[in-house]
C-alpha cells in the first residue's frame, strides 16, 4: 500500500461505519413509514424513535469525516464528483436535515395528526437520502464521472442502471441492518412480541437485500463489466464471498433469534460490500483519473492521515462510552468475583497506562519519520504500521477504566 492509498482506505472505513450505523438509522424510518396502522403500529413506531435516540446524530460524524479527508487529500476528483453528482448530493443533504428536524420536531407534537405529519417526513427522508448517497456510488463504479465541473452529465451520471440499483440496495441493506438491530434491542427489553415482529422484517429485508445484490450483479454485467469481472474472478471475489456467507449467516441467527452475534455478522456483509466495490474498483478512481493521479501532495496526505489517527483516539473512546452507556445502560462492567484488592487493580491499571502512553509517543514519532523522511514504499508502509501501533496504544490510554473490563 502506498502512502496516496491510505487516506482513501480511512475514508472507506469511515463509509462502512456509515453505512452499518446511520444505515441502521434510515433503515428505522423505513419500517416506520410501512408500519401500517393500530396499536402495533404505533409500538413499531415507537420503539424505532426511542431505540436511535441517543445515537442517531453521532453516527453522521462518519459522513463528514468521508467528505473532509476525500475533499483534503484528492481535491481534483472531489471536486468533480461534487459538481456532477451535485443534485444526488443536495437531495441527500437536504434528507438529513428533514430528517434530523422531524426527529427533534416529534417530541413537541400536541395531536396524532400533527405526529403523523412529522413521521411521514422523517420516513420518506430516511429513503431518499440512503438513495441518492446510493446512486453516488453506482455513478463512480459505472465509471459515469470524469475530471471537470462538471465531469459528466448532471441527470444520467446517477440515473442510470448501476446507480439506482446500487440506490434501492442502500436501502434495502438500511431496512435490513434496523430490523436486525431493533429486533435485538426488542428482546434486550423484554418486548419478545415486539421482537417477533421485528424479526419477521428481519428475514424478509434480509432476503430482499440478497435479491437486489444479485440483480445488482447482473446490471454489473452489462453497464459496469470491468466491475463486474473484478467483482466475479478477480480481487473482489473474496469480499464478495465474505458478505454473501455473513448475510446467510445473519438470517440464520435471526431465525434462531441469536439478536446479538446477528448485529456482527449483518454489518460484515455491508461492510464486505463497501470492501468488495473498492478493491474492484481500484486503482481508478473517476474515469481516465487513477487514485495516484487524484492524489494531492506528499506532505497533504501525510497530514490527513496524522490528524485522522489522531483525531481516531477522541473519536473512538468517545463513541465505546456512548454505545456501552446505550446498549448496557451503565458505564461499569460489574463484574463479579474477582479477588484483586481495588488498591492493586488501580496500580495495574495506572501501570499499564503509563507503557501505552510511551508506546503510543514511540509509534507516532515513528510513523511520522518513517512518513515524511523517507521516500520509499517500504519506509511508508512501517509508517502506515506504526501508525496503527500508535492507533491500537493510544486508544487504551484514553478509553476510560470503567469501560474496559480489568477484572480477573
Amino acid at each position: 500500500m502506498h502512502l496516496y492509498d491510505l487516506p482513501l482506505v480511512l475514508a472507506l472505513i469511515g463509509l462502512a461505519f456509515y453505512m452499518v450505523l446511520a444505515g441502521a438509522d434510515f433503515g428505522a424510518g423505513f419500517w416506520q413509514l410501512t408500519a401500517g396502522k393500530g396499536k402495533q403500529a404505533d409500538e413499531i413506531r415507537d420503539h424505532a424513535h426511542h431505540a436511535m435516540a441517543p445515537v442517531w446524530e453521532a453516527n453522521h460524524v462518519w459522513l463528514i469525516f468521508v467528505l473532509t479527508v476525500v475533499w483534503t487529500a484528492y481535491p481534483i476528483a472531489f471536486g468533480s464528483i461534487a459538481s456532477t453528482l451535485s443534485i444526488p448530493l443536495f437531495i441527500a443533504g437536504i434528507g438529513i436535515v428533514l430528517r434530523g428536524g422531524a426527529y427533534a420536531l416529534r417530541a413537541g407534537t400536541a395531536t396524532a395528526r400533527e405526529q403523523r405529519g412529522v413521521d411521514s417526513v422523517f420516513a420518506v427522508s430516511s429513503i431518499l437520502t440512503p438513495f441518492a448517497l446510493g446512486t453516488v456510488i453506482g455513478a463512480l463504479a459505472s465509471e459515469q464521472v470524469h475530471v471537470g465541473n462538471p465531469g459528466g452529465s448532471l441527470v444520467a451520471s446517477w440515473l442510470n442502471p448501476t446507480s439506482i440499483t446500487i440506490g434501492v440496495l442502500a436501502v434495502a441493506s438500511s431496512a435490513y441492518l434496523a430490523a436486525v438491530f431493533l429486533s435485538g434491542d426488542a428482546a434486550r427489553e423484554g418486548r419478545h412480541a415486539l421482537a417477533d415482529r421485528f424479526r419477521a422484517r428481519a428475514l424478509a429485508a434480509g432476503l430482499a437485500a440478497g435479491a437486489v445484490a444479485m440483480a445488482g450483479l447482473v446490471v454489473l454485467h452489462f453497464d459496469a463489466e470491468r466491475i463486474f469481472r473484478r467483482l466475479t474472478e478477480g480481487v473482489g471475489l473474496p469480499a464478495l464471498i465474505v458478505s454473501l456467507t455473513a448475510g446467510i449467516a445473519t438470517l440464520l441467527l435471526v431465525w434462531h433469534r441469536r439478536y446479538e452475534p446477528a448485529r456482527y455478522t449483518a454489518a460484515l456483509a455491508v461492510a464486505a460490500t463497501i470492501a468488495g466495490w473498492a478493491v474492484a474498483q481500484n486503482p481508478v478512481f473517476l474515469q481516465g483519473l487513477t487514485v495516484r493521479q487524484a492524489a494531492a501532495g506528499h506532505d497533504v496526505l501525510v497530514a490527513v492521515v496524522v490528524a485522522t489517527l489522531a483525531g481516531a483516539l477522541l473519536l473512538f473512546p468517545s463513541l465505546a462510552l456512548l454505545f456501552r452507556l446505550t446498549l448496557g445502560g451503565e458505564l461499569r462492567s460489574g463484574k463479579q468475583g474477582s479477588r484483586e484488592s481495588p488498591v492493586r487493580s488501580h496500580q495495574r491499571q495506572r501501570l499499564g497506562a503509563r507503557l501505552g502512553a510511551r508506546l503510543a509517543v514511540a509509534f507516532l514519532i515513528a510513523g511520522i519519520g518513517f512518513l515524511t523522511i523517507a521516500n520509499a514504499a517500504w519506509a511508508h508502509g512501517i509508517g502506515v504500521a506504526c501508525f496503527f501501533g500508535f492507533i491500537l496504544s493510544g486508544y487504551r490510554v484514553a478509553l476510560p477504566d470503567d469501560v474496559v473490563d480489568t477484572g480477573n
